[in-house]
Order: structure tokens, then C-alpha cells, then sequence
């Protein structure tokens, strides 16, 4: 019975009338759960004088009866074995003295000094013991020393005490104190693999969260079931056309919440995983996710030509494919750095926020001495993301990202280190620590300490555990995310290089160029490198994917002009038209090009009208049928719509209408 069933009876016990009618049925109640062991005490003197006349004078029965204390004896002990030792012990000391007193009684006779007397004073002696046992049975103080104790004595913490579990769809949270001045929570820590043994659940399905102003209190957290073997692939971007600044949903954790990532927050990201541990799909949902927002530009560094991030190069910046390239885009970062922070620090920024990328027409953000709105063209949040890092280490500096990553936040950049292993070997100590942030995939035992920090492993994570076994698992530790979330598995969303082409070419329209601050800063190092370097695009340049067929860096004079065969007649020194709200990727036939703000307008203007004031992307696109238009209309002007506050983010795909102004 456990502890709430105990004091549900208590309780039960304590009401009846308080007549004496009542009060006699409240004493009887009160003395049948007791009544059993002095029941035993009378069936043994029974037994006892039954005994002594079948066998008073026969030596043979007294040998049997004999020989049947020690059997009986011997079976209560062994049927005791799977009890607690306390009562394993109480139950064959009353056997054993039953039945030698029965035998006793045969033999000499029950009324006989000193059987008569050994039953008189030995038989309530017993009673009493189990009468004494059963009412400390309840013992409210006792808290979490009932079912659990045994768990718990096996695994080395007999004398924890446990609170009152919370019980949630798949996890079980459960307070704990261990013994004070016995054990700490690096006791627990040690024990955590011997609770999922003794549980026979996955090592990584029990973590703990230490309580920080206790040495020796916090929770012991368990998830018997592993949620996150079913594949999610990746639903599309969590905040179309948003700002980079909102987190980048990627995937999920074990109990169903979204697994959010926040560049400007994470300030620097280490992404870590074996070869099949899934870190390229990671990767791919991490940079849809970025390319879709409005106020950011990436550089990327990938000497893997584009065989997994080929389909983002016409959206990125500036890429690079070599490690000579590599070092002078990290030359090229590190000066940036304080060009940026010049320029912010003149317009009254801290650091980075999404209003430094937007045209300066506020008087507290400006340049200019008399305080006066600058109009300055705004200033994205830069990204420079290296993959398969530890090929540009070894042709640069191992503390090639240290100082870069120490100045990099208040310049609105930061940085993306993507590597198999993140080892002694591989990038230094003080590389790793400027890389406050990690998500981890599976890796080798041995690596797990340099990808995690020590309270997250103590805390129960194990990526060892996974390797390449299960691709999609992780850690994400950054901050802005709850701590007792870093020691929590979670898993990226599935992805293909498909989708990197889609959003390449249908966010074009959405994402801001580079700003010439950033610009200049970067060609003052790159030279022709960067000046000359292929910007981002709208459509594949190539057959066979986006920028398959771009200039490597080391290819300064190509043999053949960089020119489309449509584009032979444009001249280059020709005037630019002007610019105009229509999307880039053009309008669908059958409607007019110049009006796709009053379209959308009529959409929402319908919502409004029927009271629906939150919306998906595809309850818009269930309107776009009738009036022409297309999927990638919609994108940008969802887009539009949420840089001018007509739509904001509700959660998850969710937009809610801003009841646009009407005049008086």
C-alpha cells in the first residue's frame, strides 16, 4: 500500500459519528486492521494443546515436529526474499518462535512452567511487534520512503528522501534531498547510469536538475519512452520574412516543445557530430531558417564545394571554397568587427538590435550632431558560418576565431563552427571556450567533454551514447534557453538540399544586401575577392543546382566571361530603374504586377470581416486560387506584411492581423 493510500484510510478512519454508537464502531474499526496477530496468538495455543495430545509420548512426533520448525523457518525465509530486510527478518523470528513453542507445548504439555509462561508473555510480545509495525507504517514525515526505497537502496542513495512526483505525458519529475551531510548531487550525478539500469530505460532517458542553492536537493527527471524516434521533416520557415533575431525553430525536444535557436543570443555556435550523426541535416535546417529572415546576410566558408550547402550559395553573401579563402574571410571578419561597432556605437546602439537594420529615421539612433534623423541605410546581422571547420584550422591558426569570437558580439555578427570533432587535437581550448554555445550531435565518448560543458553531462547528457546511431539526436546549450533544457535530447528536423534551393529562390525579394559599411570593411582585406565575388540570387546559375559552376577563389582570370547569354545586350554603366514593391520573382498571369499590396489587403480585410484574426500560410493560399496568384507571392508578402506590423508572429506558423487604421 502506498503512502496516499495510508493517509486516505487515516482519514476515512478519523470520520463517523461522534455518538457512542459511533464511537464503539470507530474502536472496532479501528482494532480489525490489529486483530490478525493475536488471532496467530491464539491459533498457536490451540495448536499447541492439539499437538500435545496427538503426541505427547511419541518420540517420533516429537522429531517431526521438530524437523517442521526448521522447514518452516527456512520457507518464510526464503518467500521473505523479495521483501524489505527489516521485514524479512521480523517475519521468520515469529515464525521460528511459534513453532518452536508448538513444539515445545507437544512434548511437555501447553499448561506446563515455563511453556505456559513463554506463551503468556511471549505471545503478546509478538502481537504488540506487528501491532507497533503496522502503525508506523504511516509516517507522513517520512516522505518518499515507500516504493522507491528499494530503487534507491540500490543504487547507493538508501537513505534519500523523495517528494511527490509530478507526473507529465512521458516524463516523471521527481524532488529529492539526499542525506544531509552523507551525500551531495555529485552523488546523484554518479548514480545516474545505475537509476536507468535499474529502470531498464536508455542512459540518456534519466537526467537530473541540481536545485542551485542546495548541495544536496533537486530533481531527478526520467522519460521512459523515447519520443523522438518518429521523423519530423521540416514544416518550412518558423517566421517568414521575420528578423533574425526571432529563434530558428529546428526541431524538437523529448517532451514536444519546439527546439528554438537565437543567433544574436547564442552569440557563437559550435555544431558537432560524427559522420551519420546528422549534423548536415542540422545544418540545412539552421540555414533555411536564416535565409528566410529579412535582416541578415551570411558569408560561408565551405570546402566541400557545395556538396551539401551548394543550394544556399546564391543567397549567401560572400562564399568561399578553399582554405586560402578561408583565412582571408576570417582576415576579412576580423576587420569588419570594428567598422561595425563604429558604426553602431555613432548611431546610439549597445549592440546589435532589428532596428540597426532598418533606414535610421529615428533621432535617438542617428549620427548627425544636431540629433536630427540621419536617414542611414540600416545595418544587418552578419553571419559567418564554417563548415568542416577543422580543414580551415589547419591552414590557419588554431586561435584563428578566438579574438574574432570575443569582439564579434557588440558588432551584431556572429560566428558558425561546424566540425566532426571538436577535440584537443582539432581547436583550441581558448577557440572552444569563445564558443559559449553547442549543438551537439552524436560523437565519440571520448570527445563528449569538449562538446559539453561538465554540469551538462553531470546534469544526465550523453551524446556518446548515440555516435552515429541515431541521426537527428542533440544538445542544444545556448543561452536564452532554460538550463534544465541543455541536458535535454532533442532532435533536428529531417531536411534535404531541396529545400535550400526553395527558400534561396523564393526569399530572394525578402533578405536585405550587405550594408557598405560591412562592404568596404571586407574588401580593404578581400580586395577583388570579395569586390568581385558572385552576390546572391534569385534563380540557379548553373545546370545542376545554384552556383555549381562559381569561380573558385584561386580563379582570378577565367577563361569565358561570367555573363548569361540573356544578359550579353544590357550595358553595364546604364541606369538602374526604379525600384518598386513588386516581388522579384515576378506576379502570376492573369493579375496586375503593380497592385499586390491591395490583393493581400483584400485577404486580410476578409479574415477581419469574418472575425478571424489568426492566420496560416495556407489559409491565405486558399484565397490565392481565385485571384491568380502563387506560393511565392504569398511568402513575400506575409514577409512585407510582418516587417510593416500588419502581421505578427503567434506562436509556432501563426500570424495574427493588426487591425489596419481606417481615417475618421
Amino acid at each position: 500500500m502506498g503512502e496516499k493510500d495510508i493517509e486516505q484510510q487515516h482519514e476515512e478512519q478519523l470520520k463517523g459519528e461522534s455518538a457512542l454508537a459511533g464511537v464503539g464502531k470507530y474502536l472496532l474499526h479501528r482494532a480489525k486492521p490489529h486483530l490478525p496477530p493475536w488471532l496467530g496468538v491464539v491459533g498457536t495455543g490451540i495448536a499447541g494443546e492439539g499437538a500435545h495430545l496427538m503426541w505427547a509420548d511419541s518420540p517420533w512426533g516429537a522429531a517431526g515436529l521438530t524437523l517442521a520448525s526448521v522447514a518452516l523457518t527456512g520457507a518464510t525465509w526464503w518467500a521473505a526474499r523479495g521483501t524489505s530486510a527489516q521485514r524479512r527478518l521480523h517475519t521468520a523470528i515469529t515464525v521460528a518462535a511459534g513453532s518452536v513453542w508448538v513444539t515445545s507445548a507437544a512434548l511437555s504439555g501447553p499448561l506446563s512452567h515455563p511453556v505456559i509462561d513463554l506463551y503468556a508473555m511471549g505471545g503478546p510480545v509478538v502481537a504488540l511487534s506487528w501491532n507497533v509495525r503496522m502503525v508506523m507504517r504511516r509516517n507522513p514525515d517520512a516522505v518518499g520512503e515507500s516504493s522507491d526505497k528499494g530503487l534507491l537502496e540500490k543504487v547507493g542513495l538508501a537513505r534519500t528522501k523523495l517528494g511527490t512526483p509530478k507526473v507529465e505525458a512521458n516524463k516523471v519529475t521527481v524532488p529529492y534531498a539526499l542525506p544531509a551531510g552523507e551525500a551531495t548531487n555529485e552523488d546523484m550525478s554518479k548514480a545516474l547510469p545505475r537509476v536507468a539500469s535499474a529502470l531498464d530505460v536508455p542512459t540518456t532517458a534519466v537526467r537530473y536538475r541540481p536545485d542551485p542553492e542546495s548541495a544536496r536537493k533537486g530533481e531527478l527527471v526520467i522519460v521512459p519512452n523515447d519520443m523522438l524516434k518518429e521523423v519530423i521533416w521540416y514544416p518550412g520557415p518558423s517566421a517568414p520574412g521575420g528578423s533574425i533575431a526571432e529563434p530558428l525553430v529546428i526541431g524538437v525536444y523529448d517532451d514536444g516543445r519546439e527546439l528554438r535557436l537565437t543567433l544574436p543570443q547564442a552569440i557563437h555556435l559550435l555544431v558537432m557530430g560524427v559522420t551519420g550523426s546528422g549534423k548536415t541535416e542540422a545544418a540545412l535546417d539552421v540555414m533555411a531558417e536564416v535565409l528566410t529572415r529579412c535582416d541578415v546576410a551570411v558569408w560561408l566558408s565551405d570546402p566541400k564545394r557545395g556538396q551539401d550547402l551548394g543550394e544556399a550559395f546564391g543567397a549567401c553573401d560572400w562564399v568561399v571554397t578553399t582554405q586560402d579563402g578561408a583565412a582571408t574571410m576570417i582576415a576579412a571578419f576580423e576587420a569588419v568587427i570594428p567598422a561595425r561597432q563604429l558604426w553602431l556605437g555613432s548611431h546610439g546602439y549597445r549592440s546589435w538590435e532589428p532596428a540597426a537594420a532598418r533606414r535610421q529615421d529615428d533621432p535617438d539612433h542617428t549620427c548627425r550632431q544636431d540629433r536630427t534623423a540621419c536617414g542611414c541605410p540600416g545595418m544587418p546581422y552578419l553571419i559567418g558560418w564554417f563548415e568542416e571547420a577543422a580543414n580551415t584550422l589547419r591552414a590557419v591558426d588554431d586561435d584563428a576565431f578566438t579574438g574574432i569570437a570575443q569582439e564579434a558580439r557588440s558588432a551584431g555578427a556572429s560566428l558558425v563552427v561546424s566540425m566532426q570533432r571538436a577535440s584537443g587535437y582539432q581547436i583550441s581550448t581558448d577557440t572552444r571556450a569563445s564558443l559559449p554555445s553547442a549543438l551537439c550531435m552524436g560523437v565519440d565518448e571520448r570527445d563528449a567533454g569538449f562538446a559539453l560543458p561538465s554540469e551538462v553531462l553531470d546534469a544526465g547528457a550523453n551524446p556518446g551514447a548515440w555516435g552515429n546511431k541515431r541521426p537527428g539526436y542533440c544538445y542544444l546549450v545556448q543561452a536564452g534557453v532554460d538550463e534544465e533544457l541543455w541536458s535535454t535530447p532533442s532532435r533536428t528536423f529531417r531536411n534535404n538540399p531541396v529545400t535550400l534551393e526553395w527558400v534561396t529562390r523564393e526569399f530572394a525579394s525578402v533578405r536585405m544586401p550587405v550594408d557598405d559599411v560591412t562592404a568596404t570593411a571586407a574588401a580593404s582585406v578581400a580586395g577583388q575577392l570579395y569586390t568581385d565575388r558572385e552576390g546572391p540570387t534569385a534563380s540557379p546559375a548553373t545546370e545542376g543546382g545554384p552556383q555549381r559552376a562559381a569561380r573558385t577563389d584561386n580563379d582570378m582570370t577565367p577563361a569565358e566571361p561570367l555573363v548569361d547569354p540573356e544578359d550579353e545586350g544590357i550595358d553595364p554603366e546604364a541606369e538602374l530603374p526604379e525600384a518598386t514593391d513588386a516581388p522579384m520573382f515576378g506576379a502570376p498571369t492573369g493579375t496586375d504586377p503593380d497592385d499586390p499590396r491591395e490583393a493581400m489587403e483584400e485577404i486580410l480585410r476578409h479574415f477581419e470581416s469574418t472575425g478571424q484574426m489568426v492566420i496560416q500560410t495556407k489559409d491565405v493560399m486558399e484565397h490565392c486560387d481565385r485571384i491568380g496568384r502563387s506560393r511565392p507571392w504569398v511568402a513575400g508578402e506575409l514577409g512585407r506584411l510582418g516587417r510593416e506590423g500588419r502581421l505578427v508572429p503567434a506562436g509556432g506558423h501563426k500570424y495574427r492581423i493588426v487591425p489596419a487604421l481606417t481615417s475618421a
